[in-house]
């Protein structure tokens, strides 16, 4: 992204920011907490968030990943994009990057929810609901094209892989969630009778005692992990196939890291003056668990996980050392 269109990003938001000051609507505390959005903090954000998107147009080019188009998306492509047309917002959810909150506040936004102002009070499992949201493939070519222009806010919200990936192994296979009996009995159970020699007739029937290791040897297993499909679970598929990236050139790149901070710009952006993202969520432990579980891992098996999720990190600005304390030659 060259200085003319920097610029032009740090003066639209300017005019965002005076237009709200001017009009009497400062900013102000959130309908579930009391996070202080400033303009000083979304000025900030932004000039991160302009960084962000020059290093993976960069990126894009240098994958060679720049020349597709839209019209060459297929609908499972477009699965993870969901569009307020009203706001002029597109959001690419990814599994495990606080994908359930934000569906929450799209939900207070998009007026689908009528009990109450608090998104943490909306059930998970009506927020995951077929047929919730409008997704960019209901909408007609000249509309697709419309949510790719200058009027649009795209979000994305990215993590690093091997977080990202610790934290969907904790919740749907450590864990004893509905969902993660759910995943123990069709993907736990898998990975036992296929990896495990000798296994007990209690880990074959439940599936709920598979090691790290075991689900990492899954993953870097094609045959078993992507068998009669050309796809991993959601869950731990590679960010750039769930939102292509390349394609729709998002212009709020949003990290887990920062997550307030970054949905804060994007809700701003899109309009949204009075809807902040809740921040009375349990916070996640995983970044402190990570050495625990990927020092004893094979440095073969991490190498392994590296090709596979190398376009997350390189797209994202993402390092092994950050994980590991070390990278690879």
């Amino acid at each position: 992204m060259d200085q003319l269109v920097w610029l032009s990003f740090c003066i639209s938001l300017g005019f965002l920011l005076l237009a709200n000051f001017t009009a009497g609507l400062p900013f102000e505390d959130g309908n579930n907490n009391n996070v202080k959005i400033t303009r000083r903090s979304l000025e900030l954000t932004q000039t991160i968030n302009i960084q962000r998107q020059e290093y993976m147009q960069r990126q894009c080019e240098l994958l060679g990943e720049n020349t597709q188009t839209l019209a060459d998306l297929s609908e499972l492509q477009m699965d993870h994009m969901i569009v307020d047309r009203e706001h002029k917002l597109l959001y690419c959810y990814v599994p495990k990057v606080a994908c359930t909150n934000w569906k929450r506040v799209l939900m207070m936004l998009t007026d689908k929810w009528h009990n109450g102002t608090d998104p943490l009070q909306i059930p998970g499992s009506l927020a995951h609901s077929v047929g919730m949201f409008t997704k960019l493939y209901d909408l007609t070519e000249a509309e697709q094209q419309e949510v790719l222009s200058e009027e649009y806010t795209r979000f994305i919200l990215v993590r690093h892989p091997l977080e990202r990936l610790l934290s969907a192994y904790r919740n749907k296979l450590e864990g004893d969630s509905p969902s993660a009996r759910y995943f123990q009995s069709r993907v736990g159970r898998q990975i036992v009778k296929e990896l495990r020699p000798g296994a007990s007739n209690a880990s074959l029937e439940h599936g709920d005692d598979v090691t790290f290791k075991e689900f990492i040897q899954y993953l870097v297993t094609p045959e078993l992990s992507r068998a009669n499909q050309t796809d991993y679970n959601e869950h731990w598929e590679v960010i750039a196939t769930l939102c292509n990236p390349c394609v729709m050139k998002y212009n709020v790149v949003g990290k887990y890291d920062t997550l307030l901070d970054d949905s804060a710009l994007a809700l701003y952006l899109a309009g949204a003056n009075n809807l902040t993202f809740p921040t009375g969520h349990k916070p996640s432990s995983t970044r402190a668990n990570l050495r625990n579980y990927f020092d004893p891992l094979p440095i073969g098996a991490i190498r392994q996980l590296y090709e596979i999720y190398e376009e997350d990190f390189r797209l994202f600005d993402y390092a092994l050392d950050e994980v590991l304390g070390f990278e690879f030659g």
